[in-house]
């Protein structure tokens, strides 16, 4: 491997961690990923009843939810079943629609974006035009054309919003794959004989990929609250399956009545989609050399 190469190495994992340790708002974030990680995968453990089970004790008299307490800790919906249940199943629907969904549209982002930047010309040209031609159109709405479209479940809501999630990340990788081909690291493999595919998958992509981490971390907080908009507006992931947007759409009736059934799922969403965006604004500082240092 040449000196400029070497010069050009990402950035060690274990020097990024220490940095990213000394972050307490990172640290934050991460605790509480971990804590909603937690609680969606030890769900069937540590629910305390069925997330879809009405129980005959779990509304008054009147037929109303039950206030927080008691046996039901976070109180009851408006069918007597128990929140908190529901909460955390509710979790494993948002965390596996956020991983999925901005998985896939992080690799067609970076495959769309790496492609034309390195190759550019006609093919660089036609990839970036429907780029923008995607960014023409509103997000939500498009989201919500697709998946009234399609049967909404849980895996048609991760592709419809991988596919319209995917363009920022493409425009990204685009911008920063064209300043590497110039790069004199580049012309030398050039030169020596260098495949595409070696050139690419050898030299560009571990430079593009804290770009790629940080972005990856950002985009589940997008994808986890358009989730919770789409199923909302009743075009996401459809009841009985549990999710976070769905609970406030089914309970908005009792908004004044019963509040806890709004604002306890949309706290959910919003310190989830908070420890994404402190992790991601942590590990961008981290990972860009340019961000060093301005603490």
């Amino acid at each position: 491997m040449t000196d400029a190469t070497a010069a050009e190495r990402p950035i060690r994992a274990k020097g990024a961690l220490r940095r990213l340790a000394e972050r307490p708002l990172a640290l934050f974030g991460l605790f509480l990923i971990l804590l909603v990680v937690g609680g969606a995968v030890l769900a069937p453990l540590v629910a305390p009843f069925d997330p879809s089970e009405q129980h005959f004790d779990g509304l008054t008299i009147e037929g109303a939810p039950l206030p927080p307490g008691g046996a039901f800790l976070l109180g009851t919906d408006l069918l007597g079943r128990d929140l908190f249940s529901r909460i955390l199943w509710g979790a494993r629907t948002s965390l596996i629609i956020g991983v999925v969904a901005n998985g896939l549209a992080l690799v067609i982002g970076t495959l769309v974006g790496l492609t034309a930047g390195y190759f550019r010309g006609w093919i660089g040209a036609v990839l970036m035009r429907f780029t923008d031609l995607m960014m023409a159109f509103p997000a939500l709405l498009l989201a919500i054309c697709l998946a009234a479209i399609f049967q909404p479940s849980l895996w048609i809501v991760a592709m419809v919003i991988a596919f319209v999630n995917w363009v920022q990340t493409a425009r990204v990788i685009f911008t920063e794959t064209s300043a590497l081909s110039e790069r004199e690291f580049i012309a030398a493999e050039r030169t020596l004989g260098a495949g595409t595919g070696r050139i690419l998958f050898r030299h560009i992509l571990p430079h593009l990929l804290p770009t790629i981490i940080v972005w990856g971390t950002l985009g589940i907080s997008t994808t986890v609250l358009l989730e919770a908009t789409l199923s909302y507006l009743g075009v996401g992931v459809q009841p009985p399956t549990p999710s976070w947007g769905n609970i406030i759409f089914e309970n908005q009736t009792y908004f004044q009545s019963a509040p806890w059934l709004v604002f306890i799922p949309g706290a959910a969403i919003l310190l989830l989609a908070l420890a994404f965006n402190l992790v991601g604004d942590a590990l961008r500082d981290v990972l860009d050399p340019t961000q060093r240092g301005r603490d």
